[in-house]
């Protein structure tokens, strides 16, 4: 061969090899790690069973329908949400909700309220069981907030009990919960979501069983109850 044209092929080459080198590099830089995927979880499941017995139930106590919880918009999705300003939601790129989660507190809001044994039975809807009393809840927030140190996740929770057969509300109530995260990453921030959310939950049991009670006691509706809960 030439020597000039073997020249220029070595060069030819040795500048495909460059090409297909940084090609490479930039396919690597580009390849997203894959998405983690988080729940909101019943802690007693990790703990052990419950040392508690709902026994306060009666056959004369009413059955309580819990409606699917709803979100506002904004939190209606499967997305992780955080904040680092005001009025400004964002996202993780990598880490999401198993599920919205709406759909995951439903039957956490059941076994909590199940627990108080305030109730003959707490049934999610849609069933073909009817009951007395009815439950609706809503989300009105649920997101890691980086505007301080520590980071935390706040949990925002409205409730109404409602009485079935009138169509008032016999009591409502909105519980704000707020946890500090372990760590400054998205595992932190659903720890401590989990934790914000159990704590809610305990609130919104002892809640209906108060409701309950109140409504027991006057034999008519419940008064609105007080519009703070002692912090645990």
């Amino acid at each position: 061969m030439n020597p000039s044209l073997a020249r220029v092929a070595l060069r030819s080459a040795a500048g495909l090899l460059l090409v297909f080198g940084a090609g490479c590099s930039a396919l690597r830089q580009t390849v997203a790690p894959p998405p983690g995927f988080y729940s909101l979880d019943d802690a007693r499941t990790k703990t052990g069973p419950s040392t508690h017995s709902p026994t306060g139930a009666s056959i004369d106590s009413p059955t309580l329908i819990i409606n699917p919880p709803h979100a506002v918009s904004g939190y209606d999705s499967q997305r992780i949400i955080y904040v680092r300003e005001a009025h400004k939601l964002e996202y993780f790129a990598h880490s999401e909700w198993v599920d919205t989660p709406a759909r995951m507190l439903a039957p956490l809001i059941v076994a909590a309220v199940e627990l108080s044994g305030a109730f003959r039975a707490v049934v999610l809807a849609p069933s073909a069981a009817t009951g007395e009393l009815r439950l609706d809840t809503e989300i009105t927030r649920l997101h890691h907030d980086f505007s301080g140190q520590p980071s935390r996740v706040r949990f925002t929770l409205r409730a109404m009990l409602v009485d079935n057969r009138t169509r008032r509300i016999v009591a409502s109530h909105e519980f704000d919960e707020t946890v500090a995260a372990p760590s400054e990453t998205p595992y932190g921030g659903v720890v401590a979501a989990n934790r914000a959310v159990q704590t809610v939950l305990e609130q919104l049991a002892s809640f209906c069983a108060e409701a309950l009670a109140n409504r027991h006691l006057t034999g008519s509706e419940v008064p609105k109850l007080p519009e703070s809960i002692p912090a645990r």
